[in-house]
């Protein structure tokens, strides 16, 4: 069998299981950590409301994005956990949150914003479309590499840093938001 057949059957079989947990999802939205995320509210609503992503929602604050964030978009986020700034070598964020860093917190935040809103089904038929993998450019000026293999969606920035999407999906009032367990970062 064919790569590209081969993907686009795996890529059939992964929307379709897709499509069965949001049917028994019915009307519920998505939980992120404790907090379930509601389709009604903005990107930056609903990552306020989970403990899991605190660390992003300082950063976004920190870095006056909130506004941006909480506008029609339509946006799509690749949602950084509090682990995978943990991830970060030591200081990091904190070092990150001081004024004078600020332009480059932003440009790091921006590198997790897409403008447009990518549901997972887009992000892996272009991915299929194009051999297993394509490069996605984001706001903040970032060619991330999606790789989509063994059912799971990858991104890597231009350093080589891999993001694994752990919550794929959820939906937002501008957009949607993919949960993954590593920051990206620009080009060093």
């Amino acid at each position: 069998m064919n790569l590209k057949k081969y993907i686009a059957q795996t890529v059939a079989a992964s929307l379709m299981t897709l499509a069965v947990a949001q049917a028994i999802a019915g009307a519920h939205g998505v939980m992120v950590g404790s907090a379930e995320m509601v389709a009604s509210k903005t990107i930056v609503e609903n990552a306020s409301a989970s403990d899991e992503l605190a660390v992003l929602v300082a950063a976004v604050t920190a870095a006056g994005l909130v506004e941006t964030l909480q506008s029609a978009g339509p946006f799509t986020v690749l949602a950084p956990t509090n682990a995978a700034f943990a991830k970060l070598p030591a200081g990091t964020v904190d070092t990150l949150l001081k004024a004078e860093n600020i332009e480059m917190l932003k440009t790091i935040l921006t590198c997790h914003v897409v403008a447009a809103k990518a549901m997972a089904a887009d992000v892996i038929k272009m991915a299929a479309d194009n051999g297993g993998m394509a490069e996605l450019g984001t706001v903040g000026g970032c060619i991330l590499t999606v790789k989509y293999y063994y059912n799971k969606v990858t991104f890597t920035d231009e350093n080589g840093n891999v993001a694994t999407v752990t919550i794929a999906d959820v939906p937002q009032k501008n957009g949607v938001i993919h949960v993954i367990d590593t920051v990206l970062l620009p080009k060093s």
